[in-house]
């Protein structure tokens, strides 16, 4: 573990190495399509500005963000990077999107209204993302029959298409019949504007072959570590370890309860570990034993969980592990190495993207790699 300061009672131990490896492997999977880095959601949880500058580092100019604050953080370190905001364009902001040099991925009329005025009142073409909805229903403007192509067509002439996209709703289900739906749409709509670029495929969307990667690909979730099927082989390996110190061992008898509720009960003599973790942390409440009991590890040996999770405390049923491994102050994994990113998803009822993006403020980022900042 590296040295922190005494009060890092979490950390986040965050691998660019590795995250530059799963860069590559997408890279090798992505049918000669160009491989951008999808870093919303600071980075995954992780940290947008670190993450970002090892994939730049790695050769990436193309990244996506959720919002304008995002696309803003990042310009300030990439400055000629190629920045789009998935959310679009916000109701009056479009003059700071044009002066932070950002893309928005339009996909509504008054979107589209209100960015051909700016790109009126700048004197010049802005690049321009036209999101299509294939299928999912979330954003992007209709590829049915309702859609005006022509009006579109004529209201983007003032505007740089530099992609066209869309998104798949059921990637991570290989076979799924509405992926087959999706691309046939998507090729339909994407045939409308030759020049432009083309992009279907997220993490999972890469896996199900070349004709879903087009001309560029935005894998994120699988970056991070996590398996864009969520079971199954994966091609990416882990970046994330996430632990949190030991604060109190202690001993019980027969017949005693842990945690709130009184739901863990103890049938002879056990050995309890708490922790300084909790739903407040991102480690959800149905980790706790009431409803699956969730595992952590002490030196590479796991132990569940007992009782419910607290707000910022857990207990573990340490009586089977060895006590070297289990003293007060060191740490003990909750995602890592022994304790993969989706088996907790799993033992929460979730998806490893949840587990992963609600990682909280409390813990103390550690970076290691060629492109780890020199503080943390």
């Amino acid at each position: 573990m590296p040295d922190l300061k005494p009060d890092a009672d979490l950390l986040l131990t965050i691998d660019l190495d590795a995250l530059v490896a799963n860069y590559m492997a997408y890279r090798a999977l992505a049918h000669g399509a160009e491989v951008a880095g999808v870093v919303k959601a600071d980075g995954y949880g992780l940290g947008l500005l670190p993450v970002a500058r090892a994939l730049a580092d790695a050769g990436c100019t193309t990244f996506f963000v959720t919002n304008l604050a995002e696309g803003a953080a990042l310009r300030s370190l990439l400055p000629d990077g190629h920045i789009f905001l998935t959310n679009g364009l916000p109701t009056g902001a479009a003059r700071a999107i044009r002066e932070a040099d950002l893309i928005p991925c339009i996909g509504s009329w008054p979107e589209l209204d209100e960015w051909v005025a700016e790109a009126g009142i700048a004197k010049r073409a802005l690049p321009t993302a036209l999101h299509f909805d294939t299928g999912m229903n979330r954003l992007g403007f209709s590829t049915l029959e309702t859609l005006d192509m022509e009006r579109l067509e004529t209201g983007s002439k003032s505007l740089e298409i530099e992609l066209v996209m869309s998104h798949l709703a059921c990637a991570d289900v290989e076979g799924h019949p509405l992926n087959a739906v999706q691309l046939e749409r998507f090729r339909a709509v994407a045939a409308r504007f030759p020049k432009a670029r083309k992009s279907l495929a997220n993490s999972a969307g890469v896996l199900l072959g070349g004709d879903y990667c087009f001309d560029l690909v935005r894998p994120g979730y699988a970056l991070f570590g996590g398996n864009p099927r969520g079971s199954g082989v994966s091609p990416v390996i882990p970046v994330v370890g996430a632990y949190a110190r030991i604060l109190q061992v202690r001993d019980v008898g027969p017949d005693e309860v842990a945690g709130y509720g009184a739901t863990w009960k103890t049938a002879d003599s056990r050995r309890l570990a708490t922790l300084s973790v909790g739903y407040a942390d991102g480690y959800n409440w149905r980790l706790g034993s009431a409803t699956g009991a969730a595992r952590v590890a002490f030196g590479g040996h796991v132990a569940p969980v007992a009782g419910r999770v607290s707000m910022d405390l857990l207990i573990a049923d340490v009586t089977d592990i060895a006590k070297e491994f289990v003293v007060r102050g060191a740490y003990a994994e909750l995602i890592g190495p022994h304790i993969p990113l989706e088996e907790v998803a799993a033992y929460a009822g979730t998806i490893g993207y949840e587990v992963l993006t609600g990682l909280g403020d409390r813990y103390a980022r550690h970076y290691t790699g060629k492109s780890a900042p020199t503080e943390s």
